[in-house]
């Protein structure tokens, strides 16, 4: 009895060694529904899908619809899944003000406070007129008076310091979007609660909906970065969504003060556009607003339908274009009654398990691929830090070894015709280069990767961070002992060209 209750407890150990994501993914939490029960027809959601993932230059990576808390449809093209956190960039700065929202409840600070006196240690010898006026009020909307400068982040460690010696002009008046008035949003907060963003966020929302796979760089100064920066999972966006619609009601608690969440999602400051609530946009359709992220990250909160659509994705074109599908192809077919399940149910549920992002078109070998088996090639100088490359090739597979500078080396495999997935410690490609990246970010990074050779000297591989949000294209030239290296990446449209040298 003793030998098998050891062989039951070095199972579970085991089980918990390998599988680390079961233990910790937030997934299938929300109740789940039929649309029809709901009153949403399953034709206009295949119609959503289907045109989402048919957009030119966009990779989705997931889409949940919820309507009446219950989630209705979901779908995770492959590579991804529902257990993967995605960086949310801008969408981070919801958070942020609802945790504005949440320390003014606590009595710990006020929209009307001057944001110098909580940085008396950092303020400029002389502080002008206007930055003496500046309030937290002014971060929330945008309008702090001071011009953005996207690259600071990227030149020196001391971000409040440096934002705050800049000049600045009458606060309050003037929308300029800019992720550092987030940032100090996130600096206040840990002030006056003598926590950090995220723990605080923890204390009085993430813990109470059972919202515990979740991270946030953190910044030189030991500071959340607060206006992007946020590692989360689809599913928890979704939590995040109904909280908001249901005014910061959650399970019958009420987790964040429903006045706050009106203002919050209440036009606050003209831009030109659509509106801006409390670290929140109004949307193009009546009454809704969102989160809204670089890339294409959205929590969109649709209070007449009593709907919340999440969206994660890597575009290069305008997000109106995905934000239009949801108001055309699905809002009209939103009913107040329930509706039969037919056919387009099944084939809703055929589909949505079934969407896959494009893998490499080609051959699955070549003729001069063993002249290049194991070969070292080594790399000029290139922003990626690789400093050489080596292909192993199976039937079916080509393994790629990548040599970073510095030494530290790590593989990606690559399937045909299937993606293959791997783990690996070293950080995903990144569209923002501020100092510290990734720090309060823990890895491993999940790769899924496909192959095909195009031409027998032209071999091309797609890699997709799929707990992130980057993918790269790498396309291998032979000629002899020169290797001409193409790398694509989803996150811009300028392409890298690195030259090397079979070794």
């Amino acid at each position: 009895m003793k030998n098998k209750s050891l062989s039951i407890l070095s199972f579970f150990c085991l089980l918990s060694v390998l599988c680390p994501l079961a233990a910790t993914a937030q997934i299938n939490e929300l109740p789940r529904s039929t649309p029809e029960a709901e009153g949403v027809s399953s034709k206009a959601l295949i119609a959503l899908f289907d045109s989402l993932t048919a957009l030119p230059k966009t990779d989705i990576h997931s889409v949940v619809v919820l309507r009446h808390g219950k989630v209705i449809a979901e779908t995770y093209p492959a590579p991804f899944a529902p257990e993967y956190r995605h960086t949310m960039y801008s969408c981070s700065k919801t958070f942020v003000g609802a945790a504005i929202g949440l320390a003014i409840a606590d009595n710990r600070l006020r929209l009307t406070d001057r944001v110098g006196t909580f940085f008396p240690e950092l303020l400029p010898d002389t502080v002008s007129g206007n930055l003496a006026d500046m309030t937290v009020r002014d971060l929330l909307t945008m309008t702090s008076g001071i011009a953005p400068d996207w690259n600071m982040r990227s030149l020196t460690p001391d971000w409040i310091r440096t934002y705050l010696a800049r000049p600045v002009q009458t606060p309050g008046k003037k929308f300029q979007y800019d992720s550092i008035c987030t940032y100090l949003l996130s600096a206040i907060v840990q002030k006056v609660t003598g926590m950090t963003l995220l723990d605080y966020l923890k204390l009085k929302l993430f813990t109470p909906m059972n919202i515990t796979d979740v991270a946030w760089e953190v910044s030189p100064e030991g500071i959340n970065t607060g206006g992007w920066g946020l590692h989360i999972q689809s599913e928890s966006l979704a939590k995040f969504g109904l909280l908001l619609l249901n005014r910061g009601m959650w399970e019958g608690k009420q987790l964040l003060p429903a006045s706050w969440v009106e203002q919050m999602m209440s036009k606050q400051m003209e831009t030109g556009g659509d509106g801006y609530g409390y670290q929140m946009w109004l949307c193009e359709y009546p009454g809704a607003v969102r989160a809204d992220g670089a890339l294409g990250q959205y929590v969109l909160i649709i209070p007449d339908k009593d709907m919340v659509v999440v969206i994660t994705e890597c575009t290069l074109i305008d997000g109106r274009t995905q934000r239009r599908l949801v108001w055309n192809r699905l809002l009209p077919q939103v009913t107040d009654e329930p509706l039969t399940p037919g056919k387009d149910y099944k084939l809703l549920q055929k589909k949505q398990s079934a969407y896959q992002l494009p893998l490499v078109q080609g051959k699955a070998s070549s003729s001069v691929a063993g002249r290049y088996a194991g070969k070292s090639i080594a790399l000029e100088p290139n922003k990626y830090g690789w400093q050489s490359l080596r292909l192993e090739f199976k039937p079916k597979e080509v393994t790629m070894t990548v040599t970073e500078k510095g030494g530290a080396a790590y593989e990606l495999p690559f399937g045909y015709k299937q993606w293959l997935k791997t783990a690996v410690d070293a950080c995903p490609p990144y569209s923002v280069t501020a100092i510290d990246r990734f720090k309060g970010i823990e890895g491993p990074f999940w790769v899924a990767g496909s192959y095909a050779w195009q031409l027998p000297a032209t071999l091309q591989l797609k890699a997709h961070y799929v707990n992130w949000v980057s993918a790269l294209g790498i396309t291998f030239k032979f000629d002899g002992d020169k290797v001409l290296l193409t790398v694509a990446e989803n996150f811009s449209s300028k392409e890298s060209v690195i030259k090397g040298s079979v070794q």
